[in-house]
This record gives C-alpha cells, structure tokens and sequence, in this order.
C-alpha cells in the first residue's frame, strides 16, 4: 500500500453484504425455477444484463421477470424477490472508510441496477443517515453509465474522468473475473477471498487476499 494514492472498491460481497440464493428463493417460491440459468455472480444474461447497463427501464425489467412464471405476479412481489439478495452493510465497513477516506481517493464502482441501487441506498441511509455518495469521491454504477465489469472500458472511464494514476489505484472486488478488466487497464488488485473482507485487508495482518 506505501505507493498507493487511489481505491476503487466494489459494493456487493465487498461493502455490502449480499447472497444472490436468497432472490433464487424468493424467486422459485413466486413460481420461477430457474434463475440460475439467467443469472450468477459470474455470468448474467439476457435481460438481466440488459438491465445492468441500463438499456431498459423498471417496468420492461418487471414485466420480463414476470414473463418467466407460469402465475400472475404482482410488481411488488418481484422487487420484493430481486431485492431479498441485498442484506446489510457492517458498520466495522464503514467506520473502515470514513477511516481511509482521510488518506487515499475513494471510489465505488459497482455493477447494478435501478432497484437494487434505491433499495442499498435507503437501508444505509436508514444505518448510517447518508449515501454511498458520502463515502466516496464519487461512485459509479453500471445502469448510470452504460457500461460494467469486467469491461476494460469501465475502468478507464473511472481513471480519466479523476486523472487517476493507474500505478497508483488499487482496485478491490470479489469476483475474481473482474481482475481482468481491473489488470488491462494497468490498475493494481487485490480479490476478497470467499471468508475474507475489506477488514482483513487493511489489517496488519493480510490473510485471504490475493494482489
């Protein structure tokens, strides 16, 4: 870390605790069996990922889930089971970056999606009483700019817009795919190791996380 000036940190599995079974639940019990076959956290799909980069609004993203089960669904019941995946944020987290936030450039960028991005926002603002945009320089989400990971160009969207060094930029994310994209654009890495957080991270002692 002693030539590192920048951090750019993804959100879910990183800051913000997440568990992609639970929307597979909640989404079998409406009578939909196979998300699995649309969407993991490695791989998304069609309509899924269309929604991702923002290509299509809420009510085109609602009705094609709603397509995929063989009974009525209301709009509520399904972004009730999109959302069931989003759990909390630690507090240890985001003491941990307000904490960094004192030494280094904060960034957010995450790949997500207009539901997802109201409901994190007002669970930590109901936690904390501010946004993510309070922790950060600035965040960048894939609906809002087209664009998301591991895409090459995301990343170096992020360091042009905040002149960033990429020498001096580490880049933190649990998904490992997207170290690639994060390594093209000549940023430094560190992968959360399943098990492991941003806190082992920056403790004394690193365990877990791979550079």
């Amino acid at each position: 870390m002693e030539n590192i000036k920048n951090i750019i940190f993804d959100l879910g599995g990183v800051i913000l605790n997440i568990d992609l079974k639970r929307t597979e639940n909640a989404l079998r019990e409406l009578g939909i069996d196979n998300l699995s076959t649309y969407m993991t956290q490695f791989h998304i799909s069609s309509f899924f990922k269309e929604y991702e980069m923002g290509k299509i609004d809420d009510a085109t993203f609602i009705k094609s889930i709603q397509s995929l089960s063989p009974k009525p669904l209301t709009e509520e019941e399904v972004i009730s089971a999109w959302n069931a995946l989003l759990l909390d944020f630690p507090q240890e987290r985001i003491e941990l970056l307000r904490n960094l936030k004192e030494k280094y450039r904060l960034f957010l960028l995450s790949n997500t999606n207009l539901i997802h991005y109201r409901k994190f926002q007002q669970q930590l603002f109901l936690q904390t009483g501010g946004y993510l945009e309070d922790l950060f320089e600035k965040t960048y989400y894939s609906h809002t700019v087209g664009l998301s990971k591991p895409d090459v160009a995301i990343f170096q969207l992020v360091i042009n817009e905040n002149k960033l060094d990429p020498g001096e930029t580490l880049f933190v994310d649990d998904t490992e795919s997207n170290m690639l994209g994060a390594k093209q654009a000549g940023l430094q890495v560190a992968y959360i190791r399943p098990g492991t957080s941003i806190i082992d991270l920056f403790s004394p002692a690193i365990g877990g996380i791979e550079f």
